[in-house]
């Protein structure tokens, strides 16, 4: 009835290129074979099996019922006692009764099955073969997105390397081989741009299966691929040694790193950034270009939060454990670099400890001030930005004089005339003077 050859072929080709295990495969072809003769010569109600023999090619099928008694069906024309009825209909292609069941064999018991054989058929029609094909194709289907999702399921929470194969709406579709994983918009790094055909990497965080099929989605931007990305590059994170606490990231922007050691002779942010620098070199050009600052972690809130606001110095911290909240002071110099671009370094900050951080600056007696972004920032510094820095001679001198007194310099004034007397107006040339001047210049 078959071509074992063909068939083989078929079962070597599904497990190799799709995952799908042999006898998932056998199992789909036994139920098309019986949805096939169940379609062409079965009956309603009737439970039909067929089991096919892989080494001989020889398919055997059988009728098979459920054994029951009056507690589990109700007569054929019986109808339901009351409301709280809820046996089913006697169908004889359906059930055995338990007497009947007995005769057969002798340890039945309810809810069993028996089976009785049929007579082989080979020869079924068109409607019957399109029939079997299509469950064929349906179990294989379900057979491969069982197969994902065993694979994938156990690599969730890795990096995975794929090709981009379209993107439609902002959304990249990645051909990961058997599988296509979704890169979403807010998942990439902004600035990023990739073209259909290229590898990238990202990191799978969730495998998803619903009604419209198994969905990998994927990101760039999330905390965690950064961390997988310094595990390929750092042996000492593989082998346990130093371990990565916390990951504060502005994908794209900057990223802050807090790092321990478990063996005293390992120095755990000298691990990460490796020989000049080499290891977070690499990780940085994966991430394009995205600046990362690591620090090591500590028990000590004070301290933590001190090396967090690096690499601005900070001459003291206060904490107040009831609000969560930290205030943080800095020479006025380091204001600027303590709070960074956009309040960003700060906001990383707050991220990585935990904790809300005031900043304030020791410099100026200046009294009022603003927050933003659980920043404190002086109101003069503001107003000081487009003062410039040096002011010339002159400037000077005039400001010198605005400062003195009237009344000083009227008498300065009256010294000075006394003791060089009265000066007279020079002269103002003539016409006649002018012209005698130019005949020199000319001669």
């Amino acid at each position: 009835m078959f071509d074992l050859k063909v068939i083989h072929s078929v079962l070597d080709q599904l497990e190799e290129e799709r995952g799908i295990p042999r006898e998932k495969i056998i199992d789909a072809i036994e139920t098309s074979l019986a949805t096939a003769y169940k379609k062409e010569y079965g009956k309603r109600g009737q439970i039909i099996r067929a089991t096919f023999d892989l080494n001989t090619g020889d398919v055997e099928f059988s009728q098979v019922k459920i054994v029951v008694d009056d507690t589990l069906v109700r007569g054929e024309e019986e109808e339901p006692e009351n409301e709280d009825d809820v046996r089913s209909r006697f169908n004889p292609e359906h059930h055995i009764m338990m007497e009947d069941a007995k005769r057969i064999k002798k340890d039945a018991e309810l809810d069993s099955e028996i089976s009785f054989p049929l007579e082989m058929k080979d020869d079924f029609g068109r409607i019957a073969a399109q029939t079997a094909k299509q469950v064929i194709v349906q179990k294989i289907r379900e057979a491969e997105k069982v197969s994902i999702i065993e694979e994938y399921g156990e690599r969730e929470g890795e990096i995975i390397t794929g090709t981009v194969q379209r993107v439609e709406r902002g959304n990249m579709f990645i051909d990961l081989g058997r599988a296509t994983g979704i890169l979403p918009y807010e998942e990439q790094i902004p600035g990023e741009r990739y073209r259909q055909g290229e590898r990238l990497r990202a990191y799978l965080y969730s495998v998803e299966e619903n009604q419209r099929g198994t969905f990998l989605r994927m990101s760039r931007s999330h905390p965690d691929f950064l961390k997988k990305l310094f595990e390929m590059e750092v042996p000492e994170l593989a082998s346990g040694a130093v371990e990565i606490k916390v990951v504060a990231r502005e994908a794209g922007s900057r990223s802050k790193i807090a790092v321990v050691s478990h063996d005293e002779h390992i120095d755990p942010v000298g691990s990460l950034v490796g020989q000049r620098g080499v290891r977070v070199a690499t990780v940085m050009g994966e991430l394009g270009g995205e600046k990362i600052d690591i620090i090591e972690w500590s028990e000590d809130s004070k301290e933590f939060i001190e090396e967090a606001l690096s690499p601005a110095k900070v001459l003291n911290v206060e904490i107040d454990e009831e609000e969560q909240k930290a205030t943080v002071e800095v020479a006025e110099d380091q204001q600027s670099l303590a709070i960074g671009k956009g309040g960003q370094n700060v906001r990383l900050a707050a991220k990585l400890t935990g904790w809300r951080i005031d900043i304030h600056s020791l410099g100026g007696d200046t009294t009022e001030e603003k927050e933003e972004v659980g920043v404190t920032i002086n109101k003069e510094e503001e107003k000081l930005k487009d003062t410039p820095e040096e002011i010339t001679e002159t400037q000077e001198e005039t400001v010198k004089e605005a400062e003195t007194p009237e009344s000083e310099t009227a008498e300065t004034a009256q010294e000075e005339t006394k003791e060089e007397g009265t000066t007279e107006e020079p002269e103002k040339p003539t016409d006649d003077t002018k012209k005698e001047e130019l005949k020199e210049e000319e001669e």
